[in-house]
């Protein structure tokens, strides 16, 4: 056992490399890369942007939802572009099916014998766009391999390989011909993030550059699929204290007991909160997890899973307002 440089002790394994340090550094420097090379395609949405990379490095799945028109899917596409990985688009429409997403078994005359061809799920990052126009029985084909990072069709397993990472987009529910997704479904989404619209010297800017040229054409990769896996890795590293943890339960255990909400926070929750903490003390520059990453986390990763009571919907009180008063409320640990 050893001091760790925030305080307690913790013990040398060989998921701690000599040379932390450097990799903390290195993934630092990649993840500016790919920061600037979105916000090149993305104007005025730095924070987006940050929690976008915090969610990739916490090895977790974006769901972004807001009205049409505001660069949903110009920024899943520029996350894509900016990695040198394969990416497929799907685009979520009624008529949909599961094995669209996933890939089907096809009778191949020439060998008699059944084929696997693989869907659009089989990639690194796969973008889904509008995702809740489609069906709630196409919705669940993405179940398995966002949880398992597997696929199994016709009783046979297929391994997806790492970094895999699911954006998906979608309208508000209240707009025409959308399907709201299952609780399940949300809850395999590390973070829900709005992109809003820009402020207005933002969209101006967006004039310039977007009025004669697409940006998004001329976007070129700046980070491998190797150099993502190290960051990966680095993140994985990353130094979580017993009474950080803590607190990350007593957050979630708090929305389970609010009478605000009908429907808490699971478990899975609590295990995305610490993952993606990790990825943002790491993005920090940090290699270990404060309370501050946990508070700057807590409506993306916990407001999408859960249900307002009777009562708050009344009320008009969404499930983001809630989060943050419980968050207000909850007694921060002494890390010293």
């Amino acid at each position: 056992m050893e001091a760790h440089p925030h305080g307690g002790q913790v013990a040398v394994t060989s998921d701690v490399a000599p040379d932390a340090g450097n990799r903390l550094e290195d993934l630092v420097e990649t993840a500016h890369r790919i920061r600037r090379a979105i916000e090149s395609v993305i104007e005025g949405k730095a924070e987006v942007v940050r929690l976008t990379l915090t969610v990739l490095l916490a090895e977790g799945h974006l769901l972004i939802e807001d009205v049409p028109g505001v660069g949903k899917t110009m920024l899943a596409k520029a996350l894509a572009r900016s990695i040198d990985c394969p990416v497929r688009r799907v685009q979520f429409t009624p008529d949909l099916l599961p094995s669209d997403i996933t890939g089907v078994s096809a009778y191949n005359q020439q060998t008699r014998e059944f084929e696997f061809k693989p869907g659009p799920v089989f990639a690194n990052i796969v973008v889904g766009d509008e995702i809740n126009r489609a069906s709630p029985k196409t919705q669940s084909a993405l179940l398995e391999c966002m949880e398992e990072h597997q696929v199994t069709v016709d009783g046979v397993t297929y391994e997806l390989e790492s970094p895999f990472m699911v954006i998906a987009t979608q309208n508000p529910i209240e707009m025409e011909g959308t399907y709201p997704l299952p609780e399940a479904q949300r809850d395999r989404f590390t973070a829900k993030i709005a992109m809003g619209y820009p402020e207005p010297t933002a969209e101006l800017e967006m004039l310039d550059v977007h009025g004669a040229a697409q940006p998004l054409g001329k976007l070129e990769p700046v980070a491998t699929t190797a150099e993502v896996r190290a960051l990966i890795r680095a993140v994985r590293a990353v130094y979580v204290s017993q009474a950080v943890k803590k607190y990350a339960v007593d957050m979630v255990t708090a929305t389970r007991r609010s009478p605000d909400l009908r429907l808490g926070a699971s478990p899975r929750a609590t295990l995305h909160l610490v993952r993606g903490a990790r990825a943002h003390a790491a993005l920090s520059g940090r290699d270990y997890v404060i309370p501050d990453d946990l508070q700057e986390l807590a409506v993306p990763v916990l407001a999408h899973r859960l249900l307002p009571s009777l009562e708050a919907q009344g009320q008009r009180r969404q499930p983001e307002q809630v989060v943050a008063e419980l968050v207000r409320r909850v007694p921060v640990p002494d890390t010293n």
